[in-house]
């Protein structure tokens, strides 16, 4: 994924190396200031690190509370899917939303063949389901019922408030994860499934909304 990162940098203008310490920028035409010219991206020097223990990161962060999804895609050998938090909205025009995944998903493969996936917003009482999903290995679809998304195909679950049916659009490299970029091609709610609110993750554990 590293071309991939490479070409996005190159396409905004940005430089794709780290400059030297004690680098001229002025020795470089196109980094001389220019009206819109967007910041300069390059890489973190391991000496700029902050030095963050992963557990605390993941505790701190564990404090923002988000909705859960189940992210599905049609594969050749059966369908596919995960549990995924860090799923929103991007873009209205055009229509876009976007997901992170780790770049060591065994689901991703699969998604990033097909081209196509669908996002299932559950709602509070699917925690269940999401275990089933969030766990590695394994048939994640055994005896859960679901219907093909009107357009791509991809798995849309039985019973959930809402689906957003999308076609990959774009994939950048974001540390130990992929950042995935969808166009949406089809969407709809289920008021009935919806009544009974959202499921949420906070701290480690499901949630629902008390008032």
């Amino acid at each position: 994924m590293a071309a991939t990162a490479v070409r996005y940098l190159r396409s905004v203008g940005a430089p794709t190396t780290a400059s030297p310490p004690g680098a001229d920028a002025s020795a470089d035409p196109a980094a001389a200031p220019a009206p819109h010219r967007r910041p300069a991206l390059r890489a973190v020097r391991e000496d700029e690190r902050a030095p963050l223990d992963p557990a605390e990161f993941r505790s701190v962060l564990g404090n923002f509370a988000s909705g859960v999804t189940v992210i599905t895609a049609p594969g050749e050998a059966g369908p596919a899917g995960f549990a995924c938090q860090s799923f929103a909205s991007l873009s209205l025009d055009p229509p876009l939303v976007t997901f992170m995944v780790a770049r060591t998903s065994t689901t991703w493969p699969v998604i990033a063949r097909a081209g196509v996936f669908c996002v299932n917003i559950l709602g509070a009482e699917q925690g269940e389901l999401c275990r089933g999903f969030a766990v590695s290995g394994g048939d994640k679809f055994a005896g859960v019922s679901y219907v093909a998304a009107p357009a791509t195909g991809s798995p849309r679950l039985t019973g959930v408030p809402a689906w957003i049916d999308c076609t990959i659009h774009a994939v950048h490299t974001g540390g130990d994860h992929l950042i995935v970029v969808g166009r949406v091609d089809a969407l709809a709610a289920d008021p009935a499934a919806a009544e009974g609110g959202p499921l949420l993750f906070h701290r480690g554990a499901f949630g629902r909304f008390s008032g």
